[in-house]
């Protein structure tokens, strides 16, 4: 006789990729498919500390983190926080490798990533070898009914979801949460805006490599103003000019040149480049790889 599986308390927790299916749509399936592969490898490998991976759904992670796992309520709002500083980061890198030039590699960096995570009780299930949890959260977690009514309340495109369960368990509520009523009204929801978080590291964030750390230093003194040079260097009509190769600004946040602004360069027979902006500093100094 099998003993019937324990009632468990935990974290139920969701990581979805944004923007999948308009991904798909608008890209090689082949293509797409390895990149989505790829992100969804690296995701597992970062949550991987706290949480345990059930099932992976298409474009989502459904994860849990037993309640004893848990110690710290702040390490696991670090955690999210970490993990979606490291995906934005990775869309970076992966635009930067792949230059093949396809819909896939162009349109990957609109890719974003949501959290949602609950607390509450879960039986750990297995079905012709199939694993699960079953219960109320998790449900509530997978169902995604969640996802509408935030992208009508705020327009966000990263964020994290928590319960007010959760939050309540977490002993913690920060005070750049924002109620988001789910209808039925049966769970509170409070959402933390990672994509804003995310803009603000890269403007705080500083790249500069000093002349003992270059492989090559040397400075040149312009007849002009600082302003105008500046311009022809980062203008990419301009920099055509005077590169000889041809410039095209391939991706701006909010439409400006910045931290994470993508250009691209056309090398004829030796391929393509891209260039991404590490720092900006406009008219002082930016940094880029």
């Amino acid at each position: 006789m099998n003993t019937p599986p324990s009632v468990q308390r935990g974290y139920p927790l969701l990581a979805d990729i944004s923007g999948f299916v308009e991904f798909l749509s608008e890209s090689e399936t082949d293509h797409a498919h390895q990149i989505i592969k790829e992100l969804l490898e690296f995701l597992i490998k970062k949550i991987s500390p706290i949480f345990t991976v059930a099932q992976i759904d298409g474009d989502a992670i459904f994860a849990y983190a037993p309640q004893d796992r848990v110690t710290r309520g702040e390490t696991l709002f670090e955690l999210l926080e970490s993990t979606y500083t490291a995906y934005k980061d990775q869309l970076l890198q992966v635009t930067r490798v792949r230059t093949c030039g396809c819909n896939a590699c162009r349109n990957s960096v609109n890719l974003d990533l949501k959290f949602a995570i609950h607390f509450g009780e879960y039986i750990p299930s297995e079905f012709q070898k199939q694993f699960d949890l079953i219960g109320i959260a998790p449900l509530f977690i997978r169902k995604r009914e969640w996802k509408e009514t935030v992208k009508v309340a705020t327009d966000w495109q990263g964020y994290a979801l928590f319960t007010q369960d959760c939050l309540t368990q977490l002993g913690l509520h920060p005070d750049d949460l924002h109620a988001i009523e789910i209808p039925g009204g049966s769970i509170q929801t409070f959402g933390l805006n990672l994509e804003s978080r995310y803009e603000s590291t890269l403007e705080n964030r500083h790249v500069v490599v000093s002349d003992d750390d270059a492989l090559q230093s040397f400075s040149v003194d312009f007849p002009t103003s600082p302003a105008l040079l500046w311009g022809w260097i980062n203008d990419p009509d301009k920099r055509t000019q005077w590169y000889i190769l041809k410039w095209t600004a391939r991706s701006r946040t909010k439409g400006r040149t910045g931290p994470g602004a993508i250009n691209h360069c056309n090398h004829g027979l030796a391929g393509d480049a891209l260039e991404t902006i590490l720092d900006w500093r406009p008219i002082e100094y930016y940094t880029s790889e």
